[in-house]
This record gives structure tokens, C-alpha cells and sequence, in this order.
């Protein structure tokens, strides 16, 4: 009887030392979720978008390094609103998919009230959609093609537009180096060449050049003999390419082996170091491609913030995607702080009124559609070792 008697003692101090942990466990489970949500009001949370490795990761690791540059100097000078930077940084790998969870969960999880980048369109474009859906702001570092700011009223960016750019280049092409006759070929498995190709059309056609060839292929593909025999025989006084590095140094290279004396002009997606290691001499000075930002390009802004990267990365330069994304995060930090809010719902207005940013890729006007306006255009081409010496400047009309 006493042994049964104990055993309900028991059983019942046990009990009670149960709901006691329990009891305890949910207060400090509450305690954390306090905590979390405190820590969460006291922050800005702003979304990497890029690759970090794969084909594009030349893009999204320069972004990278950019967007955290400015979000220390942002923090070390109080932070926004009072409240400190805190970058989330996920890598895409070029992949759609992988583009569509991260946005996702950057959303969702992470509770940013702004994304930052993807440098390609068709990359951007993807993770726009999420965006516009969840009414957070992406404001994309790069991408340049068409289609994108269409997608909503929180969709910007902040980098030279080809439709801009290529009828500048394309008039001085035509006027200035009097190259009249124009081979074009486009990456049909790229959406950035497909976008970019009509553009270059059309401001042909308006400034009285003609394209005697139009030939296409694929991104992948290793073999272009059969496009350079046909440049051949037509004999262009110059080759657009609007795919990216590595197709375009294979080109020249077969171009090269063929005997084939042409310069390539293409936009920024033939902007890469790679284009140079496979290029060699075949694109020394024969490949010229366009873009918003170069390190010669010496504006007190600009050159504040090189020799600031250098001293940060153990003196790498940076490109125009480091200096288009550290200029996206000072953008989201000007029109939050003019509008004095970090609710996407408010700053996005504050945004689409942006006049004369002076950044370091240059002086960033959002036009009435949406779009930025940004001048001049930079002509960069492989010369001495670089894969970006400039070449020339020319000003970039706005339609």
C-alpha cells in the first residue's frame, strides 16, 4: 500500500516537473519569438540576386562585393532610418528555378522589403513577377533588355538600357567609322541576345546601314565555322553579336583560323574577362561592346569608390556590376530616407521620381515609364591585358 502510495507521489511530482519544463520552454520559446521580432523592426533586410557560380557567376560575384561594400559603408554611417543594413545573399547559378525559390524565400522567410539585381533579364524577369505579386520592390543591377519594368509598379533598374544604347552605337558605327554593311548574329537560347537583336535592327534600318547577313546559333555551341564561311563570302564591314563572352570569343577565334580581318560590336554581355582568356588575339582590339561604367571613367564619385573597392578586395578593380549594385543599394537608401519609410508600398513612389542620381556608374534619371536614363555610353574593347579599356564615349539620346 505505502508502494502505491509513493508511486502516486511520484508520478504526480513527475507531472509536475513535466508541465513546469514545458511551462518554461513556451516562455522562453516566446521570450526568442519577442527577441526575433524586435531584431527583425531594428533591420532592413535586402536580397542578393545573382549567380555566384556557374556560366554568369562573372556578373554575380562583382554584384555581390558591390551591394556588401555599401551596405557596410551604409551601416558604419548609422544605417537607414536608424535601423542597420542586413544583406541576404543566395547564389542562382544562372537558373530560373533556383532564381524563383530564392526570391521566394527571400520574401516569404527572410521578410526583405527589397531585392538587388539579377544582372540578366530573363533571370530578373522571373524573380519580378514574384515581386510585383508580394508588392516588394526589385530594383535590378543590370539587366538591359525589354519587358522587364513592364512587369509592375515595383519593378525598376538602374543600369544603361539597350534601347538606348545600341541606336548610339549603331550611329557610330555607321556615321563615324562608316561601317555600313552589317553581319548580325543572334544566340536564339538567349532572351538577353533575342531582346537586344530587333534593337539593333531597327536602329540599322533608321540610320541607313544594311545587314547583308543574319545568321543564328545557339548558346552551347562550340563549332561557328559554318556562319564565318558565310560572313565570308558577303564580306561585312563589321559583325554584331548580341550573345554574351564566351560565344563571342569562339567566333572571332573561328573568324581568326578562317582568315577573316572583322570587328565585333555586341552590348555588355560581351562584358567578361573570359572574353579575353578565350579570345587570345583574336579579340585583341576587334571586339567592341558597350556599357554604362568603366574604371577609366574618372568622376570624383567614381574614383572614391574604386579606390575604396581595391582597399576592401586586396586591390581587385571593380566592374560595372560592383558599381551598379553598391549604386542600387545607395538608390533604396536615398528614397527611403526621402520618403521616411522602409514599407516598399511607400518607397517605391520615392523611386520612380529619381532625378539626377549621382552614382558611381554614372548620373541615374527613372523616366516616367519606369526606365532609366543614364549617359553617356562607354565603348570598351580587349587591349593590353584588359578586357575593358575604353575606347570612346558617346551620349546616349533618350526616346
Amino acid at each position: 500500500m505505502r508502494f502505491r502510495t509513493n508511486s502516486k507521489l511520484v508520478m504526480l511530482l513527475c507531472l509536475l516537473m513535466v508541465f513546469s519544463l514545458f511551462s518554461g520552454c513556451a516562455k522562453k520559446d516566446g521570450g526568442e519569438a519577442q527577441k526575433d521580432s524586435a531584431k527583425q523592426a531594428d533591420t532592413i533586410k535586402l536580397g542578393f540576386l545573382g549567380a555566384t557560380t556557374g556560366d554568369v557567376a562573372c556578373y554575380g560575384i562583382p554584384g555581390q562585393k558591390g551591394m556588401k561594400m555599401a551596405i557596410d559603408e551604409v551601416n558604419a554611417q548609422g544605417g537607414i532610418l536608424g535601423k542597420q543594413v542586413v544583406g541576404i545573399y543566395e547564389d542562382n547559378k544562372g537558373d530560373s528555378a533556383e532564381i524563383a525559390n530564392i526570391a521566394t524565400k527571400y520574401i516569404t522567410r527572410d521578410k526583405v522589403v527589397a531585392m538587388v539585381g539579377d544582372p540578366c533579364t530573363g533571370l530578373t524577369k522571373v524573380a519580378a513577377k514574384i515581386a510585383q505579386t508580394n508588392k516588394v520592390v526589385l530594383l535590378s543591377a543590370g539587366a538591359t533588355s525589354t519587358g522587364v519594368v513592364e512587369i509592375g509598379d515595383y519593378i525598376f533598374r538602374n543600369t544603361l538600357l539597350d534601347k538606348y544604347a545600341s541606336p548610339a552605337v549603331v550611329e557610330w558605327m555607321v556615321k563615324q567609322k562608316g561601317w555600313k554593311n552589317i553581319a548580325i548574329i543572334t544566340s536564339l537560347n538567349n532572351s538577353y541576345s533575342t531582346g537586344l537583336t530587333p534593337l539593333f535592327k531597327e536602329a540599322i534600318n533608321n540610320s541607313g546601314g544594311k545587314i547583308v547577313l543574319d545568321e543564328t546559333i545557339n548558346d552551347g555551341e562550340t563549332d561557328f565555322s559554318a556562319q564565318v564561311t558565310k560572313m565570308k563570302k558577303v564580306k561585312p564591314d563589321v559583325l554584331v553579336f548580341t550573345g554574351y563572352y564566351k560565344e563571342g570569343a569562339l567566333i572571332m577565334n573561328e573568324a581568326q583560323k578562317q582568315g577573316l580581318d572583322i570587328k565585333m560590336v555586341g552590348g555588355d554581355g560581351l562584358y567578361g574577362e573570359d572574353l579575353m582568356k578565350l579570345g587570345g588575339k583574336a579579340v585583341e582590339e576587334k571586339v567592341i561592346y558597350y556599357a554604362g561604367f568603366t574604371p577609366e571613367e574618372k568622376t570624383p564619385q567614381t574614383t572614391e569608390f574604386i579606390k575604396a573597392y581595391k582597399a576592401k578586395y586586396n586591390g581587385e578593380e571593380p566592374d560595372m556590376f560592383a558599381a551598379q549594385y553598391y549604386d542600387a543599394v545607395m538608390i533604396l537608401k536615398k528614397v527611403m530616407e526621402d520618403s521616411k519609410s522602409s514599407d516598399p508600398k511607400v518607397f517605391k513612389n520615392e523611386l520612380a521620381k529619381l532625378k539626377d542620381y549621382p552614382g558611381v556608374s554614372g548620373n541615374t534619371t527613372i523616366g516616367p515609364d519606369r526606365e532609366p536614363i543614364k549617359s553617356p555610353v562607354c565603348l570598351l574593347t580587349v587591349k593590353d591585358g584588359s578586357f575593358r579599356a575604353l575606347l570612346e564615349k558617346i551620349p546616349v539620346k533618350a526616346q
